[in-house]
């Protein structure tokens, strides 16, 4: 192992969108003020409670986790493609990295914002409704685990991408709709039988309902379920994303 160059390289891209972070932090906290200022405050005088949970509280875990998948894929995913397409590429593929080590130091890029906006978040909704943790431990463990799965999809998707508009296109017709389907504003109990089943194949379903376990105490599916996706989520990625780089498949193009 070169840790010498992969601390460098995961410094870069950490230090990268820190230093942009009007950017990459910042606009994640506004949407989720405003979420649950239009959402939260304003449909709680029609919804109180979903499962004995007011509903601003409800909420507020499935947008702390819609903040942290996306600021972590997008933050791999970016950064990839920019590099391919810049031509900066090759010079740290001729390095004495191996396609592990560089994936790696992508990867890790992305589960740190991921996990920072995803805390931020945390700590918003603790400060503006008084969010209460149930397991503190547990929901820090999850979030992080959770970034680094869609961080690397997110360096997957990079890689398979050719131009932003497909890497757009990717996250818009996949990553979006998802996330909105997944149960952050509703419990899928209140769904028709037809949507509840079509719920279960959604993987950011079991996302939203495992950080939801694990800061309110309360889940639509078993919390087991919804980590083992997470992990198989995590390995799955991460195990393409290394394949894909050491290829040089749709990378080195």
């Amino acid at each position: 192992m070169n840790w010498i160059g992969m601390w460098t390289l995961t410094k870069r891209e950490v230090g990268r969108f820190f230093s942009v972070y009007r950017q990459t932090v910042l606009p994640g906290l506004i949407t989720t003020t405003l979420y649950i200022l239009i959402f939260g405050f304003t449909l709680e005088k029609r919804i109180s409670e979903i499962e004995g949970i007011p509903y601003t509280l409800f909420i507020l875990p499935g947008l702390m986790m819609m903040n942290t998948l996306t600021n972590a894929s997008s933050n791999s995913s970016s950064s990839m493609l920019q590099m391919k397409l810049l031509q900066q590429l090759p010079d740290i593929l001729t390095a004495p990295l191996s396609s592990f080590e560089i994936s790696m130091a992508y990867i890790i890029g992305g589960t740190v914002r991921g996990f920072v906006n995803g805390v931020l978040v945390l700590l918003l909704g603790i400060l503006l409704v008084g969010m209460p943790i149930v397991s503190p431990i547990q929901t820090l463990g999850f979030l992080l685990v959770v970034s680094w799965a869609f961080s690397s999809m997110g360096l997957f998707l990079g890689q398979m991408a050719d131009s932003w508009d497909e890497l757009a296109m990717m996250q818009n017709f996949f990553l979006t709709p998802l996330s909105f389907l997944g149960g952050i504003f509703y419990s899928i109990q209140m769904l028709p039988d037809w949507a509840q089943t079509l719920s279960f194949i959604n993987p950011i379903y079991y996302m939203i309902n495992g950080i939801r376990f694990t800061v309110l105490g309360v889940s639509d599916s078993p919390p087991l379920v919804s980590f083992l996706m997470a992990v198989g989520m995590t390995l799955l990625f991460t195990f393409s994303a290394v394949l894909l780089m050491k290829s040089g498949k749709k990378i080195k193009s």
